[in-house]
């Protein structure tokens, strides 16, 4: 092997260690009273404070009819707000508004979009950053031919999930956004555990494609970094993955849950006492005997 191979191969890695490294000092704590927030919260010209919950879940009546009344939609095709952090629900709101997300379902989107002010999309984000998170099942066939024969489809996710590629420059997903997938709200990462595969795989592409309107795309870029590698069933691993995480806390309390009283049989009926004979009275008619 070349000197300047290895020293190819030695870069791509400590550029892969770098960028875990780099998320990983970013990650900012949870607060239990309120969300984080890394970036000023005024904008111009709308000066806007932390989302109200209360107001959030009157103004996102609109947003059931396809994602759910509590964010956890049935159709598969359309996003999974619940549990995701305000900021990034809010920014997002804020692209399908201003037309710099165009892609995928933002046609639908940016009419809703356009009539919310900055304030609506942080009490939206608010209302769905306190619903609980559903989630999917992941798909466990075995991959029958190619580098990944033998394994489980998600299995392909998982392992770039925790691990990434590091012969491909690709950090562990899990850097940014945890190892339950629950996101960093500081430097607003999305929540991942759960989401909809249908709709996960949707956004990978678009990342991968590499092309954004955004104006300042510097996270755009982050993601298009990563997914520029990754093949066709890795994406589709990787949403599948995903779509079947969930945290462990909700396996335990679904065994922790007592079970339904089984149905029990009546009682069976107290035995009557016997009752006694009675000798019958004779027959009196005349010409008669008693028993004829």
């Amino acid at each position: 092997m070349s000197q300047a191979r290895v020293l190819g191969m030695i870069g791509v890695a400590a550029l892969a260690a770098a960028a875990v490294a780099y998320a990983q000092t970013t990650v900012t704590p949870i607060p239990e009273s309120e969300p984080v927030e890394a970036a000023p919260l005024t904008t111009t010209p709308e000066q806007v404070t932390w989302g109200d919950a209360e107001a959030g879940a009157t103004k996102a009546t609109t947003c059931a009819a396809c994602h759910g009344v509590d964010g956890n939609p049935s159709d598969p095709q359309y996003p999974r707000l619940a549990g995701q952090n305000e900021r990034y629900i809010a920014h997002q709101i804020a692209l399908f508004k201003s037309g710099e997300r165009n892609t995928g379902m933002a046609a639908v989107m940016k009419p809703f979009a356009d009539a919310l002010s900055a304030q609506d999309a942080r009490d939206i984000g608010a209302y769905y950053a306190n619903q609980k998170a559903g989630a999917g099942v992941a798909d466990d066939s075995v991959i029958a031919s190619g580098p990944n024969e033998g394994m489980k489809f998600y299995e392909v996710g998982e392992k770039l999930f925790l691990g990434g590629d590091s012969a491909r420059g690709i950090p562990a997903c899990m850097a940014c956004h945890g190892p339950d997938g629950a996101g960093n709200p500081g430097p607003a990462y999305p929540q991942l555990a759960g989401q909809q595969a249908a709709y996960t795989q949707r956004r990978l592409e678009e990342y991968r494609a590499g092309v954004t309107q955004e104006q300042d795309p510097h996270l755009f870029n982050v993601m298009a970094t990563v997914a520029r590698s990754l093949s066709d069933e890795e994406i589709g691993a990787l949403s599948s993955y995903l779509q079947g995480l969930h945290p462990r806390a909700d396996d335990f309390a679904a065994a922790d849950a007592p079970a339904a009283p089984l149905p029990t049989a009546p009682a069976p009926a107290e035995p009557s006492a016997p009752t006694e004979a009675v000798p019958a009275e004779p027959d009196t008619d005349a010409g008669g005997t008693a028993g004829t």
